[in-house]
């Protein structure tokens, strides 16, 4: 579990990206007023901030920058202020990741935990869903007693999918979390990976759990 600041002046987006967080394990540290945000920011030492730039009677890029002169914690500016030139600043002034709105929840939190993956704020934990166990910590999966490793890339696919178990994972949003975009990589090598996965699975007798949505993505 990671605990994660979230500064968003839209109580509707702050509700949502609050659900988001505690639906997939971390603890959201949720700002409702924003007259003294850094401090408060720095008091509950969280492990990631989400930091949208427009906020109340503040410039978000001053935030961000006074955020990365006083703390190293890792920041993702989250905003509808999508521009190249913002991109850029913002990345220049510390932040280090920026998600432009409108974003879709999967996305969002594919960059959250890659960025934790790359700091090491995320604390692993043992996930269950149909009788399959994946304890992440050791990168191993359990059923009926028997257990398989498994690779980096499997790892991150069924992490993915049974934090979201039972909905249905975009393929975009897998390629997002295995290799931070899916810009440049070819559609067949993400089925590539998945088959590998679910013959891995099939070890152990649970191959059939992972299910090819088509043309949606994959469930679990």
């Amino acid at each position: 579990m990671a605990r994660i600041a979230v500064i968003e002046d839209d109580e509707a987006i702050r509700s949502s990206l609050s659900e988001l967080l505690s639906k997939n394990g971390h603890e959201p540290l949720v700002l409702h007023s924003f007259g003294n945000v850094v401090e408060d920011v720095l008091a509950s030492s969280p492990d990631l901030v989400l930091l949208d730039l427009g906020l109340p009677g503040l410039d978000g890029t001053a935030v961000c920058r006074e955020l990365r002169s006083r703390a190293s914690v890792p920041i993702i500016v989250v905003t509808s202020r999508s521009t190249e030139m913002d991109e850029v600043m913002c990345m220049t002034l510390g932040a280090d990741d920026f998600v432009p709105k409108p974003y879709s929840s999967y996305v969002l939190l594919a960059h959250v935990e890659a960025l934790l993956r790359r700091v090491g704020g995320a604390t692993s934990a043992i996930l269950t869903h149909k009788g399959l166990s994946l304890d992440a910590s050791r990168s191993v999966a359990s059923a009926d007693g028997k257990t398989v490793e498994l690779t980096k890339n499997e790892l991150r696919i069924l992490s993915l999918l049974m934090r979201n178990a039972g909905t249905i994972v975009p393929r975009e949003t897998i390629m997002c979390e295995l290799w931070d975009s899916d810009a440049f990589v070819d559609d067949n090598t993400l089925t590539v990976n998945v088959n590998r996965l679910r013959q891995t699975l099939a070890k152990i007798g649970k191959g059939d759990l992972l299910v090819t949505r088509r043309g949606q993505g994959y469930s679990v």
